[in-house]
């Protein structure tokens, strides 16, 4: 039985992928290494701002420490608020998805974006009331493909109603549109749904329960099969 969905936030909600890539190229470019849009969408789309820093810099042998990763980040941070504030879209069909899953069943977000960009992008669509829980960056320890995220979320939708029998993993469908959010899912026990929008329905079927090019095609209560099968 279906009790519970888990957005991820950039790629399923927002369109703030290129945004993203485009701050990391310019923080990147002054330590003096070029980021293409192909081995970012190829390795490191659903990484953390921590964890795609801290890879980049080991595989071009550079040093590696937390004051260097902070610097990073805190230079990327009103880089990617500044393009995101010039140009930023919901994905078609999020906001009225979300509105009819309301009520039905528990609503989370669980991404490696920031606190801040999750309900920046919430708020766009009027949707922020319908998640109370959001598991951002900040809370956790281990960004995608480690299913910490999922698992975090998981539990703060429990401890919402703790005399309530607990959601279980198999009664949570994931929606995600990276292979490492894929993976995540399915290393937390949860069913997936993911969409189109960063990556080949070859790659994400290889992976997901089901594969959708946008959340118009699909009902809430659809996903309820992913949970019976």
């Amino acid at each position: 039985m279906l009790k519970a969905i888990i957005f991820d936030c950039d790629g399923v909600i927002v369109d703030s992928e290129p945004h993203h890539l485009k701050a990391f190229q310019i923080v990147l470019e002054k330590e003096g290494i070029t980021l293409t849009k192909e081995k970012y969408y190829e390795k490191y789309l659903a990484l953390d701002d921590k964890g795609l820093f801290e890879t980049v810099l080991a595989e071009h042998k550079r040093p590696v420490d937390n004051t260097i990763l902070k610097r990073l980040i805190l230079q990327k941070m009103p880089i990617y608020k500044k393009l995101s504030g010039e140009e930023r879209f919901l994905y078609p069909g999020v906001v009225d998805f979300v509105k009819k899953a309301e009520g039905r069943y528990k609503l989370a977000v669980a991404s490696g974006a920031f606190r801040g960009e999750i309900k920046f992008a919430l708020d766009q669509g009027g949707m922020r009331s319908a998640f109370p829980v959001i598991v951002s960056a900040q809370d956790v320890r281990n960004g995608k493909p480690h299913p910490e995220s999922f698992q975090t979320a998981l539990k703060k939708l429990n401890d919402l109603h703790p005399r309530n029998a607990p959601i279980t993993p198999p009664e949570c469908v994931v929606i995600e549109d990276s292979l490492h959010g894929v993976a995540a899912a399915r290393s937390a026990g949860m069913h997936c749904l993911a969409v189109t929008t960063s990556y080949p329905r070859a790659l994400l079927m290889e992976k997901a329960d089901r594969v959708v090019d946008r959340l118009t095609e699909i009902e809430p209560k659809d996903l309820e099969l992913l949970c019976t099968e």
